[in-house]
């Protein structure tokens, strides 16, 4: 999966700055007699010893020249959470830290595979959420794009405040980019760092070319996570700061159409970049809603489909919904088209026998099933579904429902 990570170092302190001009020592928290802790400094007064979570009166001693202001942590957190509300229309696979005592605050990962079919390349997409987010945030974040989080930590580091990208690949090529840098950007506590150094190991690589199990033997677990790391195998899952109940992806139409296979362009790169989302996590939609705007302020087009089964297949969910569109027609030209995947669910894997071949699935009988049900006309086909095979009267034993209102059950007949 590719992510995009920004990082807004000391952004309590950057916020502060924004409001008035300030010295350049200044520490974030609160005034040195008063019982806290450092929320943020500046940089000047970082690289005097000054760190977030050490007591104001440490910090005193350190810098007894800063100006000491007080925290305020809601302001903080509103001007984050201002800023990913906007970044949440690009993905809504978005993992963000909103409490200013943490280390973490300021630091953005987004998920963007698929993205490409909505808002251009990666270069384009950063572009797009960079200018966004300059509105809304004081300074230039750090920014890195990788197939891990790591990785993408890691390419922030290097950009310095530019783009920079790790090739799209495996873990070989993560590692490859990784090897020659400075194996100080593994994210290890100062003392495994000198053990480090102790050992000759200055790059990445280095360490990386070390057996797992010795690495393990003289450094513990932690040891051996570093490694994963050094050898670009983060197992870190991005997590959304907000369940993900649907996913949503539009495009605007200039000027309106009035036909309907203009649409299918747009519909199969909607679909296509929303699966790539889905199939990224390991899941699939139970429901698609395509929804299309009219002119002249015409009542909105919404058709709904239930799929057989959480599915990622933006091909079956093009011909699906096209074929929905062409059943139910729009009655004026359309000037915006959104799709929306909802009922997000983990796509169970199939136990498939030896010799047997692997089905395509578009031939697999439930979508079919769907596809008639398209053609023919809503109520045209029903599927059977057992209730009470025990009930005394027949008619209570089984119902039947049309195909694609409800799910397919794995004990439905048709």
């Amino acid at each position: 999966m590719r992510l995009l990570y920004l990082d807004w170092p000391h952004l309590c302190y950057r916020i502060e700055a924004a409001r008035a001009a300030l010295p350049e020592l200044v520490v974030v928290g609160g005034q040195p007699w008063e019982p806290g802790e450092v929320v943020d400094c500046s940089p000047q007064a970082q690289r005097l010893g000054v760190t977030r979570g050490q007591p104001l009166g440490t910090a005193h001693r350190l810098v007894p020249e800063a100006r000491f202001l007080p925290a305020e942590l809601s302001a903080y957190r509103r001007a984050l959470e201002v800023a990913l509300d906007a970044l949440a229309a690009f993905t809504p696979s978005l993992e963000a830290e909103p409490d200013p005592t943490e280390r973490a605050f300021g630091r953005v990962l987004l998920g963007i595979e698929g993205l490409h079919r909505l808002w251009g390349d990666e270069a384009a997409l950063t572009g797009r959420v960079v200018d966004i987010v300059a509105r809304l945030l004081p300074g230039k974040p750090r920014i890195g794009i990788a197939n891990t989080r790591f990785g993408a930590q890691v390419a922030a580091v290097v950009g310095q405040g530019r783009l920079a990208r790790v090739p799209v690949g495996d873990a070989a090529v993560e590692a490859a980019y990784l090897a020659p840098l400075p194996i100080r950007l593994l994210p290890g506590d100062d003392e495994t760092r000198e053990r480090l150094r102790v050992f000759g190991l200055t790059r990445i690589g280095q360490f990386g070319a070390l057996s797992r199990s010795a690495v393990i033997a003289r450094f513990g677990a932690p040891g051996g996570e570093l490694h994963d790391l050094a050898r670009g195998m983060d197992g870190r899952v991005l997590r959304p700061r907000k369940p993900i109940a649907q996913l949503r992806a539009e495009a605007e139409l200039e000027p309106p159409v009035e036909t309907l296979e203009p649409l299918r362009f747009l519909l199969r790169n909607l679909c296509q970049a929303l699966c790539e989302q889905l199939a990224a996590r390991g899941a699939g939609a139970t429901r698609a809603v395509l929804q299309l705007d009219l002119e002249p302020q015409a009542r909105p087009l919404v058709l709904e489909q239930v799929l057989p089964e959480p599915a990622a297949a933006p091909e079956l969910l093009e011909r699906l919904l096209f074929a929905r569109l062409g059943s139910s027609p729009p009655a004026a030209a359309v000037t915006r088209l959104t799709v929306e995947l909802r009922g997000e669910q983990v796509v169970a894997g199939q136990q498939l026998g030896l010799f047997a071949p692997q089905l395509a699935r578009a031939a697999r009988l439930d979508w079919q099933l769907i596809g008639l049900a398209l053609r023919f006309g809503p109520g045209r086909l029903l599927h059977a579904r057992l209730l009470d095979p025990e009930a005394a009267l027949v008619e209570a034993r089984s119902e039947l429902l049309p195909v694609g209102a409800t799910p397919l059950s794995d004990d439905a007949a048709a």
